[in-house]
């Protein structure tokens, strides 16, 4: 039977998908326990708009696949109905119904006819909103006024108590705005929710105290040497990505005492593309410049061991929604966008052109360094 979302999951695994998102896991720690990319668990949950879809079930008594498997062997040797009814333990007349709803014996399957049957059992009813246009538009107009939907099914009670043609529940609302599959109302209207999210979420699935990652043993900006605070000793460097169009980054690594910039090209923000790319460039480095690396608290450098274990180098963490802890870099990231404009694409930028950019920047003058270049400043201390 034809599934939602992206192709590749299996059904006991999208189901999975729907029971920890009922429960409040996000989709980070969804994807984590599946074992599927971020995007991918995203893409299940949207066409229902994060609703929760249980697991679709049979009657009692309905065919399994396997007795249409046996029913289609049965017809493929000439077997009459109540022979094959006799095999399968089935009356002669379920046999006879079975075949005749699924295009007849000599085009009877039994793949076919068990994906028909899941989905006639659906038997999907048209909502209360698609059926009363009334009702519809009322609730369209609020909405458009940023009522919420439990204001206005509470004021629908007010104002028309005497008809239950005219009620009808915020979560029925909410449905109608989310899973956009009913064609009821306009997806615009979503926006003036106040969440103003793409899908709903569970009350418990919350993000309130967290890390906006959870990495996996990371090691707190705290714990990071003292030296790289005096900015006295070369080799302490801060990063993160920089984001262009069509889902395309590099990355960024600036050393703290000198502003001296290396550029990286990474072919995703996969964790394991950005590990890769920070070793295959870090790891060029003098020893004597390999001391700790700074980095924001994106998943895409979850593989920070990897970088310890390639760079020599110590990596921390800045903490949460504070991006001064990281300010040369994210200084030199605005400086970068003079060669690389915000809704640029960094997929033509092979890492010789990023090197010739960070070199550009490593020998114009600074301010900050007395109008001294990175470049003079990296390898003074260096010597």
């Amino acid at each position: 039977m034809a599934k939602i979302g992206r192709p590749g999951l299996p059904q006991d695994q999208r189901q999975k998908v729907w029971d920890l998102w009922k429960t409040g896991s996000s989709i980070s720690d969804i994807s984590r326990d599946v074992g599927s990319p971020p995007g991918s668990i995203f893409s299940i949950l949207l066409p229902r708009g994060g609703i929760y879809l249980p697991a679709q079930k049979h009657h009692p008594g309905t065919l399994t696949l396997a007795e249409r498997e046996e029913i289609s062997r049965g017809l493929s040797v000439g077997l009459s109905y109540r022979a094959i009814a006799r095999l399968t333990g089935r009356s002669a007349s379920t046999i006879s119904r079975e075949v005749t709803r699924n295009r007849g014996r000599t085009a009877y399957r039994a793949i076919d006819a068990d994906d028909r049957s899941w989905r006639q059992a659906r038997r999907p009813q048209r909502c209360k909103l698609a059926k009363n246009p009334v009702l519809r538009g009322y609730v369209a107009a609020r909405l458009r006024e940023d009522w919420s939907p439990e204001q206005i099914a509470g004021r629908l009670k007010i104002t028309y108590a005497c008809t239950s043609r005219m009620q009808i529940s915020h979560e029925s609302i909410y449905k109608s705005l989310f899973i956009q599959s009913r064609g009821v109302l306009p997806k615009d209207l979503q926006k003036h929710l106040r969440s103003r999210r793409p899908i709903r979420k569970a009350r418990s699935n919350t993000t309130s105290g967290q890390w906006r990652s959870q990495i996996k043993d990371a090691v707190s900006i705290s714990k990071r040497p003292k030296e790289a605070e005096a900015r006295v000793q070369v080799g302490h460097w801060e990063g993160d990505l920089v984001i262009g169009a069509q889902q395309s980054q590099i990355a960024t690594v600036i050393e703290r005492a000198t502003r001296f910039t290396r550029v990286v090209h990474v072919e995703s923000r996969h964790a394991a593309s950005v590990t890769a790319g920070l070793i295959r460039e870090l790891g060029q480095l003098p020893d004597q410049a390999k001391r700790s690396l700074t980095w924001d608290r994106g998943m895409e450098l979850a593989g920070h061991k990897e970088v310890t274990a390639g760079t020599g180098m110590t990596v921390c963490f800045a903490d949460p929604h504070s991006p001064w802890q990281r300010g040369t870099n994210e200084n030199t990231n605005r400086l970068l966008r003079q060669y690389f404009p915000k809704k640029t694409s960094m997929k033509g930028f092979s890492q010789t052109d990023l090197d010739q950019v960070a070199d550009k920047l490593n020998n114009r003058p600074r301010k900050v360094l007395g109008f001294r270049t990175p470049a003079e400043q990296y390898e003074a201390l260096l010597r």
